[in-house]
């Protein structure tokens, strides 16, 4: 039986056409900052097509691919818009409201851009692209003048954007920006970022520097009888180090492991504390992280979530809402005090440490505009507890 052949990109992300007059320099920009960082160019596809598909080799023979969807950004004045905000439209095929998907190789080969760019001012501004997807056309991503000046001077820098959509808080993102020197440094960290968290993202953002290139391994022969050989070693064929390696270098093992370790260290946390049984991880779309009983309770349920990197008010902050909302139902995005009974917010993405708060979720603010629901602004304040043994005892009395 002849093998399933594997399609190539171009056949499995949607493609438009466009002006390559218009377009062309966008190209242009991308290509000129990768060469100027020593990369060999080895395919593009054509500026009227969008979006643009490039394959390179960097200066030290790592080759990768990039799929941009790249928009020219500019300061423009614009009737009832701030005088000193930037933007860029996403704006290919004509305006029909429908939703377009903002591609992801599964593969892992191709690195997703969605980016602003001046060929003019030198810049480019990275916004997330699994956030944006799917994500309509004929929209404007904004971000500030003051975000464009700290790029122009530091060459490189982040910020956390929050705005609203008809009243309601869109949720935080950390973008991006850089001149055509970063451009290596913007794509390895989209590759590594793609999918986590927007405090881990900021992170990232920070320590692009430390973000590492895939690195070269060797054959090892992995002595599956030794007791210091885990087992799932053994039966990858692989040493122990090659497997951290392999997640390490594979940014969907990593992201996933991340989120998983948060979770396992919380787990370990709360099985220590007295009083605490039956303490399990769950692993069911929708559901809450963990479940355990305190002294002979009920059922108590407890989510994860991960603090943002930015301090608001000395304080941190959790962007507590869900990323997908029901189609004309804005309040779906938010949380209910019924969902679980504690909320957990994981400092690790400010202190670099598996570090936890602690809160009743029916103590949590209520949400302004949609009854039922909490608020997604959720300040990590004195109301919050690094002590998790009292916050189970009100739980457990209701």
């Amino acid at each position: 039986m002849p093998s399933k052949r594997r399609p190539e990109p171009e056949e499995s992300y949607r493609q438009y056409t466009v002006s390559r007059k218009h377009r062309a320099p966008l190209v242009q920009f991308i290509l000129a900052a990768l060469e100027g960082k020593g990369c060999r160019i080895i395919q593009t596809s054509p500026p009227d097509r969008a979006p643009f598909r490039i394959t390179f080799e960097t200066a030290d023979g790592e080759r990768m691919g990039i799929l941009a969807y790249a928009f020219y950004a500019n300061n423009k004045l614009t009737k009832n818009r701030p005088p000193d905000e930037y933007r860029f439209q996403l704006k290919y095929g004509t305006k029909t409201g429908e939703e377009h998907e903002l591609w992801q190789d599964p593969y892992g080969l191709y690195t997703t851009l969605l980016m602003g760019v001046s060929p003019e001012e030198e810049f480019f501004v990275g916004f997330d692209p699994v956030l944006h997807n799917p994500t309509k056309h004929f929209i404007s991503l904004e971000f500030k003048e003051s975000f464009v000046d700290e790029v122009q001077k530091k060459g490189w820098a982040q910020e956390e954007r929050q705005r609203q959509a008809k009243g309601f808080d869109e949720p935080v993102e950390v973008i991006v920006g850089g001149k055509p020197p970063s451009i290596l440094d913007y794509i390895r960290f989209e590759r590594e970022a793609v999918g986590e968290d927007q405090g881990h993202r900021a992170l990232l953002a920070e320590n692009r520097s430390t973000i590492l290139r895939p690195a070269a391994t060797t054959s090892i022969d992995v002595a599956t009888d030794s007791p210091y050989v885990h087992a799932l070693a053994g039966e990858l064929e692989l040493s122990p180090d090659e497997v951290l390696d392999l997640i390490n270098n594979a940014r969907r093992l990593k992201m996933a492991v991340r989120g998983w370790v948060a979770e396992e260290h919380l787990v370990r946390r709360l099985r220590q504390v007295e009083g605490v049984t039956d303490c399990v991880r769950l692993d069911a779309e929708g559901s809450p992280d963990i479940e355990l009983r305190f002294e002979g309770s009920d059922l108590l349920y407890v989510e994860c979530k991960n603090v943002l990197r930015k301090i608001k008010g000395g304080l941190p902050h959790v962007d507590f809402q869900r990323t997908r909302v029901s189609k004309g139902d804005p309040c779906t995005r938010y949380y209910s005090p019924k969902d679980f009974d504690v909320l957990a917010a994981c400092l690790h993405a400010l202190t670099q440490k598996w570090e936890y708060s602690f809160a009743l979720t029916r103590g949590l603010e209520p949400h302004k505009k949609c009854p039922g629901k909490l608020s997604s602004n959720v300040l990590v304040d004195t109301g919050w507890s690094r002590e998790i043994r009292g916050i189970l005892g009100q739980a457990a009395r209701g």
